[in-house]
């Protein structure tokens, strides 16, 4: 750091310009000036750089020794600060615009109200900053945003990183105007269980799910995609309780409700963090493990395969012995190539939610 600066039409000057003026004329040494001011050679060797922004204590021995001010020491100080800032404050505002080219701002405008503002780019940042809760949407571009990103993906872009960020942020944001108890495990384990049961019921089951979830210490929250974040949901403790969001763009039954079990499978495993699209590894297949299990159970789902009957009357059958809907029997068989993924025939067991 430079012990001046040059900003515009702006100049200001460190204390430590005036301090070395000051030894120069006094034809003193750095560290005979030092020794008699009371403090050491190191220190005025920093404060000359500029390194160091002047403290009260010295600001004060400055005063008795010079006959001058404290204030005037702290003003000088204060100026310099001021135009760092600024400059600092321009830098930053160019790494934001390029931050939310990154993001479409009608997402904000459509789900959340945020204003119209088109082409206005630093009010768009202004609106996004305090919708957000940061002081910088740069905080934004950081891969582990208070939430782990749970493996390596090499395919992820800064674009990526910015939007599944953006999401989790909101979603926490949004948690903090719900009423969540403290997590308890065994609770959370036991509303599981009573969610698991509402997979046929096609109409409000979200609302169900948000109070005994939020009665075990989880808010759940439905987050309208903003695409190109390659979310499919994450969890993310929130000092007593948990947060956990699922992304509205996999809005088929049985897509929406193996998210929704994939990341309870996170919070039982301990495990929290971001769930992107085709991640690999221990901790997502321990979660994937449990969602298929927890929608079909392992014993049942294994005797009803043996049968080896795939047909539409089968598969409804299998369903309601389960009592789950026929479309997340559907979806695990195609998964499993026992079907085809594209026959109507099958895929008109598979109920679309609308926006939830």
């Amino acid at each position: 750091m430079s012990n001046y600066i040059e900003y515009k039409d702006k100049i200001a000057f460190h204390p430590g310009y005036y301090i070395k003026e000051i030894i120069d004329d006094s034809g003193l040494t750095q560290e005979e000036f030092a020794y008699r001011l009371g403090t050491t050679p190191k220190n005025i060797s920093i404060l000359v750089r500029g390194d160091q922004s002047i403290s009260v204590d010295i600001a004060t021995k400055l005063s008795r020794m010079l006959g001058t001010s404290v204030v005037y020491w702290l003003n000088i100080q204060n100026m310099y600060d001021s135009v760092l800032a600024e400059m600092n404050s321009e830098e930053l505002l160019n790494d934001e615009k390029e931050i939310l080219r990154s993001v479409d701002y009608s997402y904000f405008r459509k789900y959340f109200g945020l204003p119209d503002l088109p082409r206005k780019t630093d009010e768009q940042i202004k609106e996004l900053r305090m919708f957000l809760n940061v002081s910088s949407l740069t905080y934004f571009i950081e891969p582990n945003l208070e939430v782990s990103f749970r493996s390596a993906n090499k395919q992820m872009t800064d674009a990526n990183i910015i939007r599944a960020n953006m999401m989790v942020q909101i979603a926490s944001n949004l948690s903090l105007n719900e009423k969540i108890n403290k997590f308890n495990k065994k609770k959370f384990e036991e509303a599981a269980d009573k969610a698991v049961e509402l997979t046929c019921n096609h109409d409000s089951f979200d609302k169900t799910i948000k109070k005994l979830f939020a009665d075990a210490g989880v808010s759940f929250v439905i987050m309208p995609n903003l695409p190109g974040s390659k979310t499919n949901g994450a969890t993310k403790k929130m000092g007593d309780y948990i947060m956990l969001m699922v992304n509205d763009r996999r809005l088929y039954a049985d897509t929406f409700w193996f998210t929704l079990f994939h990341e309870v499978g996170h919070i039982l495993n301990g495990d929290y963090g971001i769930s992107f699209e085709e991640e690999k590894g221990e901790k997502e297949q321990r979660a994937d493990n449990y969602a298929m299990n927890k929608l079909i159970p392992a014993d049942s789902y294994a005797r009803f395969i043996n049968q080896r009957d795939f047909s539409r009357r089968s598969i409804v059958r299998f369903a309601n012995e389960i009592n789950r809907a026929p479309g997340i029997i559907v979806g695990r068989l195609q998964h499993e190539e026992y079907i085809k993924k594209n026959d109507p025939i099958y895929n008109s067991l598979r109920v679309k939610y609308k926006v939830l």
